[in-house]
């Protein structure tokens, strides 16, 4: 008798754990497409943080400029240009002033480059907003099919909340570190500081054409709005977890066996 209950009970056991997992997977694949989530700040504001996002690394890491100043030989009554070109990621340093031939008025040429390297805080910058449009268009996704998953389980808005709290963190950080870097490339890139700091001797340099940088501006304009919406975007995410609302505990006099008075 003892070995048939032993080899009758684990085939019940195992098949009402596969009924119990089969269910738990049919939930997690029932895609429920809702834009209601949309209408609300929790997805709201994910949406505007993804279009923030695209501006944030758009403005940024498709930017292309360039410096120029004006060389001039008394001698021969003769002005050429030297250009510099300069792009994202802004490793100036390389980047190298063209358009003077190297005999030029009776004296040699050197080579004139920029100065500095700037590729960190614009990398770091560019690299926070691709990660930043990625999360955005998970979180929508999950936000718009899978909403009652987030709103039945404990683990995914504090995931949320806490991916949230970093985002907002590293927008504070890339932010400030580029908006200081494009006030270095701004200084870099002037014309003005280049011929009163790096005018090779011998020759006499006037101020070119110094491009806009309105969209650089722009970038920056954009990081710190980054910043504002996923910090308010953490506290309507915060509202969904536990932390803000924990789960009540059910009473102990108040049992199924038990009837109050």
């Amino acid at each position: 008798m003892i070995l048939i209950r032993l080899g009758s009970c684990p085939p019940l056991g195992r098949g009402y754990r596969l009924q119990e997992i089969s269910r738990l997977n049919q939930k997690m694949v029932a895609w429920q497409l809702n834009f209601g989530p949309l209408k609300e700040p929790l997805g709201f504001i994910k949406l505007l943080e993804w279009f923030a996002s695209i501006f944030s690394f758009a403005t940024c890491g498709g930017y292309s400029g360039k410096t120029e100043i004006i060389v001039e030989c008394a001698k021969l009554s003769e002005n050429k240009s030297a250009v510099a070109p300069f792009m994202y990621p802004f490793r100036l340093n390389v980047q190298l002033f063209g358009g003077i031939p190297e005999n030029f008025c009776n004296a040699t040429w050197k080579e004139l480059h920029l100065t500095g390297d700037y590729s960190s805080p614009a990398q770091f910058y560019v690299s926070i907003g691709v990660f930043a449009f990625l999360y955005c268009m998970a979180a929508l996704a999950f936000y718009l099919g899978f909403m009652h998953l987030y709103r039945d389980s404990r683990t995914f808005p504090l995931c949320d909340f806490f991916i949230t709290v970093i985002f907002a963190v590293m927008w504070l950080v890339s932010s400030s570190a580029w908006a200081k870097g494009l006030s270095d490339i701004k200084t870099s890139t002037s014309p003005q500081n280049v011929v009163d700091h790096h005018c090779p001797s011998g020759f006499k340099c006037l101020p070119g054409q110094e491009s806009h940088m309105g969209s650089l501006n722009i970038s920056v304009a954009f990081g710190f709005l980054n910043l504002i919406l996923w910090a308010g975007n953490a506290w309507f995410v915060y509202k969904e977890t536990s932390l803000h609302s924990p789960p009540q505990q059910p009473n102990p006099e108040q049992g199924p066996g038990n009837v109050s008075p």
